[in-house]
């Protein structure tokens, strides 16, 4: 079925290391691994480490392997989608021209705006516009908030725009937004390319089709790759963007390992039995929600993926004073469990935590649907934690752990 189910509940190396457990049901969080990599492409990782390759070889085959996978040209593996992020708007801003390339981030040049809908200026774990600075470019932002026009968008197309960035993402606002479709024929009209940020998206061809020059994804979020990013699209601007390795790159390589494990979780992918996983999900996700609807104060609602990747979570309203606690520290409360059951608990303020059941292991949808009862059932016991610190915790924890490591 390549997933992850064909790993059984394991966690000796955690024990060996020293490595606190932990159950993921947040989804594939860069905190927290992506996602696990199945045997097939674990074993295509770890047969490149003890030898050597060249680089450049290696990454010609990637590029064979992301045309087939996504429809594009051409394509090339970097360490994160962040990185291909910034080295396609490098690319943008330099072409094929070295000399450019070995200017960045310092001096881009005159023609180095990056439009974005200000709706999509996202934190994803870092600033999506933090991600243009880093390859010298500057964010120019079109539109408000919620509502980005047409017009708007044209305007900022100028000669000294370099690209024009989509985000595609459950960080971003949705209404209001230019629909790709038509920033593309906008920005085309202007001789301006647009780059689109997927990261987490199912959705690997269809966004090229819809007029997009470049698409960025993660290759260790859905398609269980080691730690890397795809960047997919023309091959000029392709080409342009590898160019950067001569420059800023440099740093946001990826070695002969990860290619190697990339390539194979991109093939998988082309394998896979898609409606076989999603139907194993949909168990769970039944499984959990049959456990916990009459408890009380608490209504769990099967929901889709607010960008229409082929997956649903299960949201849990927490009414805290039927239920005895708050959403908050019912999440507080699932990350103290044993084992730790980490939910998805960004929007926690708004009454609800979501389970996420992409990232299973074997036997681990009845360890949940036991904690979930577990936890829930105890809320003398979750009241005990501080509303406020639990939302800050959802809020800032990421940041927070950094910290604590620092200190």
């Amino acid at each position: 079925m390549l997933r992850n189910t064909e790993y059984p509940i394991d966690w000796s190396w955690h024990d060996s290391e020293g490595f606190k457990r932990l159950v993921n049901v947040s989804g594939t969080m860069t905190s927290l691994g992506g996602s696990i990599a199945t045997p097939r492409v674990a074993a295509a990782t770890a047969a490149a480490m003890p030898r050597f390759a060249r680089i450049h070889e290696m990454q010609a085959r990637a590029s064979e392997v992301i045309a087939r996978l996504t429809g594009a040209e051409a394509g090339f593996l970097t360490a994160s989608a962040s990185a291909g992020i910034t080295l396609a708007v490098a690319g943008a801003i330099t072409g094929m021209d070295p000399a450019r390339a070995e200017a960045l981030p310092t001096a881009p040049g005159a023609r180095s705006a990056v439009a974005v809908q200000m709706g999509h200026l996202c934190e994803y774990g870092a600033a999506v516009s933090q991600a243009i600075a880093l390859a010298g470019g500057s964010t120019r932002i079109v539109g408000q908030s919620t509502l980005a026009k047409d017009y708007q968008l044209a305007a900022a197309l100028d000669e000294t725009c370099a690209a024009a960035l989509y985000v595609v993402s459950h960080h971003v606002v949705d209404y209001g937004m230019i629909p790709l479709e038509t920033f593309a024929e906008i920005a085309h009209a202007r001789g301006v390319p647009v780059i689109v940020d997927a990261a987490s998206e199912y959705d690997l061809r269809g966004l090229l089709a819809k007029g997009a020059d470049i698409v960025i994804y993660s290759g260790h979020k859905f398609l269980g790759g080691p730690t890397s990013g795809i960047v997919a699209g023309r091959k000029d601007l392709v080409r342009a963007g590898y160019l950067q390795n001569i420059g800023i790159g440099r740093g946001m390589k990826i070695g002969k390992e990860s290619i190697a494990g990339a390539i194979a979780a991109m093939e998988q992918w082309l394998e896979r039995d898609h409606e076989a996983v999603r139907a194993e999900e949909n168990r769970a996700l039944d499984l959990w929600q049959d456990a916990i609807s009459g408890l009380p104060g608490i209504t769990p609602v099967r929901i889709p993926d607010p960008t229409a990747n082929p997956l649903e979570r299960l949201q849990v309203w927490v009414d805290p004073a039927k239920a005895g606690a708050s959403a908050a520290q019912f999440a507080e409360a699932f990350g103290r469990n044993d084992p730790p059951l980490i939910v998805r608990g960004h929007e926690v303020e708004h009454g609800y935590f979501q389970l996420d059941p992409c990232n299973l292991m074997q036997g681990q949808a009845e360890l949940v649907r036991d904690a979930l009862v577990k936890v829930l059932t105890d809320a003398e016991s979750a009241a005990r934690f501080d509303t406020r610190a639990a939302l800050a915790a959802a809020r800032n924890g990421g940041t927070q752990a950094y910290m604590d490591w620092l200190a």
